[in-house]
């Protein structure tokens, strides 16, 4: 695997460990009322913190797995780009049923990087 792709998968990983960071320990934070366009209110409900701080779980278990991929897999070309088609996946999943920019926003990194392992 090329430098190139090796840096964007990391980053890529680096994202979804912010993510991860936002939804698990900073779930009412103006940094996560921001990112995910919701009011603070919201974010306090109880119901609420409870699935961000799940999503947060598998959001990092997401990164540890590209830094697997990278770093320690003999596979790692094939699980890098699994994981990152699973990322682009839910990406246009999440731009088609909530917010079109999250293609861009959760997706456009892990495409970019996808594209990379191909040359």
């Amino acid at each position: 695997m090329s430098i190139i792709s090796t840096i964007l998968i990391v980053l890529v990983a680096l994202e979804f460990f912010y993510i991860m960071y936002l939804e698990t320990f900073a779930t009412t934070s103006d940094a996560t009322s921001r990112v995910f366009n919701m009011t603070k209110e919201e974010l306090k409900r109880g119901s609420v913190r409870t699935l961000f701080k799940n999503q947060g779980i598998y959001n990092g278990i997401i990164g540890v797995g590209l830094l697997y991929s990278v770093f320690l897999a003999t596979a790692s070309l094939e699980i890098s780009r699994l994981l990152l088609v699973y990322i682009i996946l839910v990406a246009l999943y999440g731009s088609l049923t909530s917010d079109k920019k999250i293609i861009l926003t959760q997706g456009g990194l892990a495409i970019l990087a996808l594209v990379s392992t191909f040359f």
